[in-house]
């Protein structure tokens, strides 16, 4: 799926569109590009690679799962170590003035570029987390590159989804004191500390212990604010995650250890049941959306 929304590099680093573009790029043999600034906001988001980013005074080695967001006007590049290793990326590009509009509705549209306006950004995502980041990434380029009916209406709602998810997640992780472990944030941190540790130990005892509540209180709290067991929540979490891993190009056979399913036919059945198909029928039908 990844491969076939991909755009080819033509170094061009000035905008086309009004508000915000939005590209994937897979490249070997990458040459270079000189230290260069735009006059957008940069959202640069690594897959894959040997490659060093440049930005203002600092650098960094980039891992899978980083995001750097570079403001307007400051100098950056990146410099690739082994051209014969996969360059993917994501960049998204966006204007100042589309933030602004996006500020009318909420201010909290603006976290990360405000933070981003000094010296940059950098953040890293666990993997469970920057397959979600793709997941939305990847929902606006198959928009993008559609002609189905409400296209431009569902480019403009994926951005503010991603822009929003991007923004939260960071200024949570950043404010752990408002977001701890008391009882009147209890359900919040259990859907959170169930989508860090995704792959772990999740009985209710082993939750009732860590948040120091019984087992029924949770129990009760999920029952009557989600309309499901907790065991039920966690098997659809574990779905919804694997689906993203798929899609995201992971293999069915990684896939089922990584979140938590003990055993491969576990996940199976279970996938068929939530989604009607099988794990591959599911990767079979997203190539063919997008050749």
């Amino acid at each position: 799926m990844i491969r076939n929304l991909s755009s080819v590099f033509l170094n061009r680093q000035y905008m086309i569109s009004r508000d915000f573009e939005i590209y994937y790029y897979k490249d070997c043999n990458f040459r270079n590009v000189e230290p260069h600034s735009h006059t957008y906001y940069e959202f640069y988001f690594f897959l894959e690679g040997e490659v060093t980013m440049f930005y203002s005074d600092s650098s960094r080695r980039m891992k899978s799962g980083d995001m750097v967001i570079i403001p307007p006007g400051m100098q950056h590049y990146v410099q690739v170590h082994d051209p014969a290793v996969p360059y993917r990326r994501v960049v998204f590009w966006i204007t100042k003035n589309f933030l602004s509009k996006l500020s009318v509705h909420s201010d909290e549209f603006l976290f990360l570029t405000e933070k981003a306006d000094s010296s940059g950004c950098v953040w890293h995502f666990n993997e469970v987390t920057f397959n979600t980041v793709q997941r939305k990434i990847f929902h606006v380029i198959e928009e993008i590159y559609s002609d189905r009916f409400g296209r431009r209406m569902a480019v403009a709602l994926g951005v503010n989804d991603l822009l929003l998810f991007l923004n939260r997640t960071v200024y949570e992780s950043l404010h752990p004191e408002k977001y701890g472990k008391n009882e009147k944030n209890l359900d919040r941190n259990l859907i959170r500390y169930i989508e860090e540790h995704i792959n772990e130990d999740l009985r209710l005892d082993t939750l009732a212990d860590l948040f120091f509540v019984s087992k029924y209180h949770i129990a009760h709290l999920f029952k009557d604010q989600m309309g499901i067991s907790l065991h039920q929540y966690i098997i659809k979490k574990r779905l919804t995650m694997s689906r993203d891993a798929l899609v995201n190009g992971k293999k069915p056979s990684e896939v089922f250890k990584e979140y938590g399913f003990s055993d491969y036919s576990v996940f199976y059945r279970a996938f068929v049941k939530e989604y009607g198909m099988s794990p591959q029928n599911l990767l079979r039908q997203k190539n063919r959306e997008t050749e």
